[in-house]
């Protein structure tokens, strides 16, 4: 069957043109409203593209939250797209590949079909009929060659699976299922690295995958906890698109609301916080080369 053409999929559009200019384009880990409105403002200050991704979690929480997203990345300024990360349960792929937006265009423009939990053969096999699915409604689609250890809010956790490192194989097998986005494994994990000493990454398989996968999918990057700016110029510099980050924008949210729930008003709490992630939204766009590309 031939693949639906892609080309026209604004997260296809987004990551081809971040592959084409060299630079990176955030990513992030949404759990609330404060965090989609937070970063939306960043990529409006600064002009920079914009990827929203949730959890499936999300789904289950709310799918007025879903609807929130999906709106709030049409009436933006700028390019954003809504993405569904680590989506690892068919049914709900399925699910998430309905939905729709106001505009009758899909609520995700992108899935993780991420069947990473099975072993190779049905990981692929999984991967090919769920990626057909979503292309079919002209969603664009990410899986994970390899296996990326560890886990975070929201996902399950693979830590007791062994880690695999993705091969060239794996990479071209991937390509095969159709999907438009890759997400490596090469020494990232999920979750904390315990200090940036512990980041072990293997440089030269990422510039050997985006060697073998240049002009067929766009490399994409997990697990960026504890990453410094350097760290990102050196996986951006061998073919990082998307750069999906958690922490490193909501670590100073996180403490402000630990420390200052209930002690100020929750207007206070709400804006300071949503100031607090938008700051390091802007910081990181800043620093991954995303800003004024929009």
């Amino acid at each position: 069957m031939p693949h639906a053409d892609l080309s026209q999929n604004r997260a296809v559009k987004m990551l081809n043109a971040a592959a084409e200019g060299k630079y990176g384009v955030l990513g992030v880990v949404s759990y609330n409203m404060e965090t989609v409105i937070a970063c939306i403002r960043a990529a409006e200050a600064k002009k920079a593209p914009l990827q929203i991704l949730l959890f499936p979690w999300a789904l289950k929480y709310s799918p007025l939250f879903v609807d929130f997203c999906a709106h709030a990345a049409r009436k933006a300024k700028v390019p954003v797209t809504v993405h569904m990360d680590h989506a690892q349960d068919p049914e709900v792929i399925k699910q998430a590949s309905q939905i729709l937006a106001e505009d009758g265009t899909p609520a995700f423009d992108s899935i993780m079909v991420d069947m990473s939990h099975y072993e190779k053969e049905e990981n692929l096999a999984k991967t090919k009929e769920l990626v057909e699915l979503c292309r079919s409604r002209g969603i664009a689609t990410e899986a994970e060659p390899g296996r990326i250890e560890g886990g975070e809010d929201g996902v399950k956790d693979t830590a007791e699976l062994e880690g695999m490192m993705t091969t060239p194989e794996e990479v071209d097998d991937f390509i095969a299922t159709g999907i438009d986005f890759l997400a490596p494994a090469f020494g990232n994990v999920h979750g904390d690295y315990h200090g940036v000493e512990n980041i072990h990454l293997d440089y030269e398989r990422l510039a050997s995958i985006h060697e073998r996968s240049k002009g067929k999918v766009q490399v994409v990057l997990h697990g960026t906890n504890e990453f410094p700016p350097d760290i990102m110029a050196k996986c951006i510099e061998r073919g990082v698109t998307r750069i999906n980050v958690n922490k490193l924008v909501l670590s100073d949210y996180n403490d402000y609301v630990a420390e200052k729930t209930g002690k100020v008003p929750l207007t206070q709490l709400l804006e300071e916080g949503t100031a607090k992630i938008q700051k390091m939204a802007e910081d990181w766009m800043d620093s991954i080369g995303c800003s004024e590309k929009a």
